[in-house]
């Protein structure tokens, strides 16, 4: 493959932190990317995502599909930092893990009030 066939990609980090740079092939999907995220996501975060479904990837402004190709993603030139394109990346977890999580905090604040109307 030629070499503008690849691309240098940064994820940022919710705390300005950056997993990266990796090269892809710009027929790499952006599935495969953030399947990359979960895998190589840094130890001690206060958010971790458990599985690809819970990344989301922004490149201009713009939420990007997981059944495009980082090719058709690719930003007109001058848009990268030295060569190396920059994602930033949003951790949003399932919904029915907040729902959950929702109840538990709602029984727990019932408890906790005792007070009695005479």
């Amino acid at each position: 493959m030629p070499e503008d066939d690849f691309i240098d990609i940064k994820f940022r980090l919710y705390d300005g932190s950056d997993i990266g740079p990796f090269r892809y092939s710009s027929a790499s999907t952006i599935d495969v990317l953030k399947q990359r995220i979960v895998s190589d996501w840094p130890k001690g975060k206060t958010i971790i995502p458990k599985a690809a479904s819970e990344v989301k990837l922004i490149s201009s402004g713009k939420i990007l599909e997981n059944n495009k190709t980082v090719g058709q993603c690719k930003l007109p030139f001058g848009e990268s930092t030295g060569g190396v394109t920059i994602m930033h990346v949003v951790v949003q977890p399932s919904l029915a893990k907040a729902k959950t999580e929702k109840k538990t905090d709602n029984s727990q604040q019932k408890i906790v009030c005792s007070c009695s109307i005479l």
